[in-house]
């Protein structure tokens, strides 16, 4: 028999941190990670609702950055430990990503409502949760040292995520459906 998947050690509300240090289930930490962990888990389900193996590669490798930063996070300093490193190497790959969509793309005009294809709304989704994991992210920035690299990160990829909603609109023909505010 394998490694059990249930320890009982955070029946009492308390986890690990990597490093061995126990904090709340509901610590800045965990809450960020934790967000970052459910990030990966909506850009799985967009990659099981498309169908370009380019943009299906493209998110693999943001999976597995999502899982070196959640690594990252969960360390709490406190021992030598090895783990993998997010580098600017991955934020500039975004931005590459960014700008060969954005020039297949026409010109925003307005704000664009959320929609009109599983893939594309499913692609908000994980836009909207990356902003989440980098609202937290900042929270625990303001007690704790965190690499700048891990906010820059999640800033470019809840961007990737609203380029490349446009550009599955666009792939599957769905209409883009403008906000126009009321007049009143």
């Amino acid at each position: 028999m394998g490694v059990k998947v249930y320890t009982k050690t955070g029946d009492a509300g308390q986890t690990s941190l990597v490093g061995g240090k126990r904090v709340p289930k509901n610590h800045e930490r965990i809450m960020v990670y934790g967000t970052v962990d459910e990030l990966n888990v909506n850009v799985g389900a967009l990659r099981d609702k498309i169908d370009d193996e380019k943009y299906i590669n493209i998110l693999i490798k943001i999976q597995n950055d999502l899982f070196v930063l959640g690594s990252l996070l969960a360390y709490d300093g406190s021992k030598k430990v090895k783990l993998p490193s997010l580098t600017y190497d991955s934020i500039e790959y975004l931005e590459k990503q960014i700008d060969v969509m954005d020039s297949q793309l026409p010109p925003i005009k307005n704000f664009i409502l959320p929609g009109g294809h599983e893939a594309v709304s499913q692609s908000h989704i994980c836009r909207v949760v990356c902003r989440r994991a980098e609202r937290l992210l900042v929270d625990l920035m303001e007690n704790n040292e965190v690499d700048l690299v891990y906010v820059k990160f999640l800033n470019r990829l809840s961007d990737y995520f609203f380029v490349l909603s446009r550009r599955l609109a666009l792939y599957y023909k769905a209409k883009e459906t403008p906000w126009i505010p009321d007049k009143q």
